[in-house]
């Protein structure tokens, strides 16, 4: 994939076998035995694994070391001499760093046997798990102390003796008598001055070997003894890099600058059996460290981190020795950091309390050690052991060290949400999928990577959490070759993660006149941008003013202009920025307006009501209960569009509520009756007392007289509609009652039973939805485009009327208040990809979906509403009432929204959709074309409708008759009867009436042209009997004669009854 960070594995690990058999709960004692629990069955798979694979893996290393034991050394040569003898005896070339020697070397080199042969690493502690479905093994060889000088820590002389040692090791390799090993160079830890062999054993005889299938590779390291050279040689204060001239990529240093990596990586070297043993025996003081290793293995795999320079510098070999050392010392006075009698979860927790709590920049860790030249490594976190004289951390730089520790810091949040599957989201799922990870990625040029990340700090300042540059290169080549041949890449990723309350600012502040100091420099910095400002408070402050309405964000003004400024235009065509992509499918992509227009039309709608004389009662409370009024409605124009020239959008839904009076009449269909005479009278009244408004009251579910019967569409031509309902208190307490009366017959229950509940939707639970994710909506500007944009996904899908908006919205909210293992969406385009994540992974069958808008559920509603969700699949083991169970802290029961709908085809249809778009972006990654994720496929349906488009939502607001002057227009003269009209939304209500038993109808009621059809699979076959509600015709199938649907009649019905919307019928 291009472009994407290192993949990894999925847990070796069957979530079942935990999870569905206890329940969770919030934080506390059950919950950390949970997760305990699973934590323990991790570790369980995880050993079994490993004890599979060991006795082939054993076989294969002793075979190995045999091999390495029989190379037969040689006395010293002149580096070009050795280099042309090996090569003419194997064809082996010397994988050299650079500077690479020549002619003028003094130095020589040769080969002895290995002092030690050791397998070292995460395999050796048997804590290994597999990475890119490959389990690597690390052999250290140790090169014998007679080889080299005093001096050879100097100029990368030991470099060069050790790239010489390792392709002779190599050419041994290979000049085996059977062809059982395949062998190549790559990187240790990305690091150019340390490259390894990669020996892969064969499968087959001598003629068709064949690499095996095993899935593992040894990769031989070179190591050297620990006292080759003395410590306070390669402190990470000294040079020791001392030509006139250096054109190494590792360090360009003059005599004078520490060279720290270089000295580390020298050190490490020689560190190599001495860390095995100190982590050998914090083992053994300690009986879960070795499981503590396996955990922070998982939890660092899963966030795309790993030992190598290009993944962050810290991996399984840094934890386990941090760990080794904060159970040494670390702590107050010197003690230990950590318990030795800690469990495996409580050291994997206490870690990351470590690393979250801890910065190792400005205050570093010096263990068994005074007086040390630590500062050398003043560019990197620290944890120096003194006693082997290296930076356990050497390898980090500030930007990785910032996203570790950001990480920890999530996984510690998510460990105490209480809704929040704590063992999912720290152990079982990835983070380090570009789309979901991060809010913005930028591809540059790694030549700039220092100034460009700088810039980026400077110039974004508080916008953003972390900017993470790292590099997807893996170089392994042949032996064959002294380097890889194909040209380096050079070009690296940014990965930025947005401060949502920060990022979308519109003005900046910056210092004041009176710091001239400062205020020059930030002049220097911003240029012509930077303006002085005068505020009502008197100050004057230097100024820079971004623009909203930019088809650019924020951000990337931000970043075009301070990169075009200060590395040049040349150097910003080159730059990639890839940020939000769905912006388009919006007409208002932005965050949240502070005072959204919607708002301020309510409120005004509101005063008009209350201060209008002659309504019968006095108004309570005018509340909002549809999507536009809590900001989750999908337009299809800007909001400076007339209405009517926008006809197809619903109007906005709001509920009155009068003085209770005892004139309302105690049967439930007069209170319809009467809301009927309320509506015409206040109708009336507001047409006589606002000009330009019309009022028009509507009829609705008329063959119930127990549902509410009628609304009044307020219509500001110029702002916006508005359709009001009628909210009396009293119907419920009368609707409860009548489901008590046990006289009752059963088809007037259920009757009953649905106007209780459509009452509580409309007039209770919509209520106290639309206030929940206003109050949500200001907290996370994003989340209001985010939220249209899923219902535009939705509905491009085909899937308009089956998924509730509700349903949406609340997935989609779950995004923001649970957002572990990331921290809350700063991008459109990481919130929509996190929640297709979240919808392709919520199994519905056996889990409920909770949200908690304020943070207030306690264990005990938690427990209720989980096992309120057990009790209905035991009472509907089928699923044919409530598919989906989707609960609040304001609607326990979970089934307002989904009650009916969804039904199981649907909502498996769901998960696929979003499963295949989330696995489709993270296949394709930064070359992901969004179009392709809302191109509906109808291959899968039994027939296709195709309609006029003339017909379609779009085209009916385009092809609204313009007046002929320009007046009329701003007059506002447009037919605002039409308001909320759209053909092919009633037509499809009108087939889903009367055909809905027989075929299931799919349809995009936004924008689309098509309505699909599945046929229900009960008629297709079934006996003949009277009052078949469909029309059927006679089949012949197995010697039996039944009857089936009469596709093409029922097919002709539907065309007839859509008329001139129908064009054709497609059969699949």
């Amino acid at each position: 994939m291009v472009g994407a960070m290192p993949r990894v594995n999925d847990a070796m690990f069957n979530k079942d076998q935990a999870t569905r058999m206890l329940p969770t709960s919030r934080n506390g004692p059950h919950s950390s035995s949970l997760l305990k629990l699973q934590a323990d069955e991790l570790l369980e798979t995880l050993r079994h694994e490993y004890d599979q694979k060991a006795q082939s893996v054993e076989n294969t290393l002793r075979r190995l070391k045999a091999i390495i034991e029989s190379i037969e050394g040689h006395e010293q040569l002149p580096v070009l001499d050795a280099e042309s003898r090996l090569h003419n005896i194997s064809g082996t070339r010397i994988p050299f760093p650079g500077p690479r020697p020549g002619k003028e070397t003094k130095y020589l080199l040769a080969y002895a046997k290995p002092a030690n042969i050791n397998v070292v690493g995460s395999y050796a502690r048997k804590t290994a798990i597999r990475v890119d479905d490959r389990l690597t093994i690390d052999m250290a060889v140790t090169m014998p102390s007679t080889l080299f000088q005093d001096k050879d820590y100097l100029n990368y002389r030991y470099f060069h003796k050790r790239a010489y040692y390792l392709a002779y090791l190599a050419s041994g390799i290979k000049n085996t008598h059977e062809l059982a090993y395949s062998t190549n160079y790559a990187f240790q830890n990305d690091n150019p001055l340390q490259p390894v062999v990669l020996v892969e054993p064969f499968s087959g005889n001598h003629g068709d070997a064949q690499p095996n299938k095993s899935k593992y590779q040894i990769r031989i390291i070179i190591a050297a003894s620990g006292d080759l050279f003395p410590l306070t040689r390669t402190l990470p204060g000294k040079n020791c890099i001392r030509f006139q001239k250096v054109a190494s990529a590792i360090d360009k240093a003059d005599s004078t600058t520490p060279t720290p990596l270089y000295n580390a990586t020298l050190r490490s070297e020689c560190c190599t059996l001495s860390s095995l043993k100190l982590v050998h025996a914090a083992s053994t003081q300690s009986e879960a460290f070795g499981d503590a290793c396996l955990l922070g293995s998982v939890w660092l795999r899963q966030r795309g981190m790993g030992t190598g320079l290009s993944v962050g510098g810290f991996g399984p070999f840094e934890w386990a020795y941090l760990l080794a050392v904060l159970l040494q010392g670390g702590g107050l006075n010197g003690k230990p950091a950590l318990s030795r009698g800690y469990s495996s979860l409580q050291l994997f927790k206490a870690t990351l309390q470590f690393l979250s709590a801890r910065d190792l920049v400005a205050n570093p860790l010096v263990m068994q050690v005074s007086n040390t030249e630590v500062a050398g490594n003043d560019s990197g976190p620290t944890v120096f052991d003194g006693l082997h004289g290296i930076n356990v951390l050497f390898k980090m730089t500030i930007s990785s060290y910032n996203k570790l520790r950001h990480e920890a810091n999530i996984t510690l949040q998510a460990l105490r949400a209480p809704l929040m599957d704590q063992f999912e989201s720290t152990f079982v799922t990835r983070t380090d999928f570009l789309h979901q990870q991060f809010d913005m990625i930028l591809r540059q040029d790694q030549r700039f990577r220092e100034q460009v990340y700088g810039l980026l700090k400077q110039g974004l300042g508080d916008r953003i959490y972390l900017a993470y540059p790292w590099t997807t290169k893996r170089h392994v080549w042949s032996t064959d070759l002294s380097t890889h041949q194909n040209p380096e890449d050079r070009n690296i990723l940014v990965g930025l993660l947005f401060r949502p309350d920060q990022a979308f600012r519109a003005v900046d502040h910056g210092p004041a006149t009176e710091d001239k100091e400062k205020a020059a420099a930030y002049r220097q910095f911003w240029g012509e941008k930077a303006e002085l400002r005068r505020f009502r408070n008197g100050s004057m402050l230097e100024t820079l003013i971004w623009t909203r309405d930019s088809e650019l964000s924020i951000i990337e003004q931000i970043l075009r202009y301070i990169i075009s400024r200060h590395l040049g235009q040349e150097f910003l065509d080159g730059l990639e920025i890839f940020g939000d992509m769905f912006g388009h499918f919006l007409s208002d992509p932005g965050p949240l307006n502070p005072a959204p227009p919607i708002t301020t039309a309510l409120e005004n709608m509101e005063k008009e009501i209350r201060n209008t004389d002659g309504l019968p009662l006095q108004v309570r409370q005018v509340s909002a209960t549809g999507a536009e009024l809590r900001y989750a409605a999908v337009k299809r124009g800007p909001n400076s569009q007339p209405l009517a020239r926008r006809q197809s959008e619903p109007p906005a839904d709001v509920c009155v509520q009068f003085e209770d009076s005892a004139r309302w009449p105690n049967d439930i269909a007069a209170v319809q009756r009467t809301k009927i005479a309320f509506l015409m009278k206040m109708g009336e009244l507001l047409e006589q007392n606002t000009r330009d408004l019309t009022a028009r009251v509507g009829l609705e579910n008329q063959s119930h007289e127990l549902l509410n019967n009628a609304f009044l569409d307020v219509v500001y031509p110029h702002d916006s509609a508005f359709r009001v309902r009628i909210h009396h208190e009293r119907e419920l307490s009368m609707l409860e009652s009548a489901l008590k009366d046990k006289t009752a017959e059963m088809g007037p229950r259920e009757e009953i039973m649905l106007a209780t509940a459509a009452y509580k939707r409309t007039f209770v639970q919509a209520q106290l939805h639309t206030q929940a994710v206003r109050t949500l909506c200001t907290r996370h500007p994003l989340l209001s485009p985010s939220m249209r944009l899923m219902k535009r996904w939705r509905d491009s899908h085909l899937l308009s009327g089956h998924i509730s908006d509700e349903l949406i919205e609340l997935v989609t909210i779950r995004t923001f208040i649970l957002p572990y293992p990331y921290q809350a969406p700063g991008s459109l385009s990481t919130a929509f990809f996190r929640t297709l994540a979240f919808i392709s992974k919520w199994d519905w069958r056996h889990e409920p979906l909770i949200v908690d808008f304020n943070d207030s559920m306690t264990s005990q509603a938690i427990d209720a509403i989980r096992l309120r969700f057990e009790a209905w699949r035991k009472i509907d083991p089928a699923m044919n009432r409530v598919i989906m169970l989707a609960a609040s802290n304001h609607d326990p029961d979970g089934i307002t929204w989904t009650v009916h709908n969804p039904s199981k085809v649907v909502a498996a249809r769901f998960t696929e959709l979003a499963r295949a778009a989330t696995d489709l972006a993270n296949e394709q990654g930064l070359q992901t074309q969004p179009d392709i994720l809302f191109t509906p496929s109808t291959a899968e349906y039994d027939f296709v409708i195709h309609l006029h488009p003339k017909f379609s939502a779009r085209s009916l607001d385009a092809d609204q008759k313009k007046p002929a002057f320009k007046n009329l227009q701003m007059q506002g003269i447009e037919d605002v009867s039409l308001v909320g009209y759209s053909p092919m939304k009633l037509y499809v209500e009108e087939l889903r009436s009367r055909y809905g038993n027989d075929v299931l109808f799919f349809s995009d009621e936004t924008e689309g042209s098509v309505i699909a059809g599945l046929w229900n699979p009960q008629t297709r076959r079934r006996p003949w009997k009277v009052n078949i509600p469909y029309s059927t015709m006679p089949m012949m199938e197995d010697g039996e004669e039944n009857i089936t649907i009469n596709k093409p009649a029922t097919l002709h019905d539907i065309a007839k009854l859509g008329g001139d919307l129908v064009t054709r019928i497609e059969m699949r």
